[in-house]
């Protein structure tokens, strides 16, 4: 089998995104059978106490999640990639690693993009200096 193409994500600051707005996008390096949705969920208050399922396991509900729009495959609970409603935004990167996977079930990548979603209150203006560029090559 083929290896699947690389994801990117990009972000457009102004002046090169129009009226002030900053842009974020992210293509999805998924099966192109697959479907994907795109999903609002309002913002909630929950029990004390209560969990909440995710892809493979459940974990600590936080007191309150914020409204999210999302985009993820059709089969999972987490997250490719989405937005919510403080203006944060985050996305999913496969990751190459040496080590090997552990054998019990965990919380998927795209469980963390959604859950910081629901979470994150502080969008980030800018993380890195003007002009600097990222690559998707490995920095060794």
């Amino acid at each position: 089998m083929a290896a699947a193409p690389p994801s990117y994500c990009f972000v457009a600051f102004p002046p090169r995104a129009q009226d002030g707005l900053v842009v974020f996008g992210k293509n999805s390096a998924r099966p192109r059978d697959e479907v994907q949705e795109v999903v609002y969920f309002s913002a909630a208050d929950h029990e004390q106490e209560s969990k909440v399922e995710c892809t493979y396991i459940s974990i600590d509900q936080v007191p309150r999640t914020h409204a999210i729009m999302i985009s993820r495959p059709a089969w999972l609970w987490g997250a490719e990639m989405g937005a919510n409603e403080h203006g944060v935004c985050i996305a999913n990167e496969a990751m190459s690693t040496r080590e090997p996977a552990a054998e019990t079930e965990a919380l998927l990548g795209m469980d963390l993009v959604r859950n910081g979603q629901g979470e994150l209150d502080i969008p980030v203006r800018r993380s890195w200096a003007p002009g600097e560029r990222f690559s998707h090559e490995s920095r060794n």
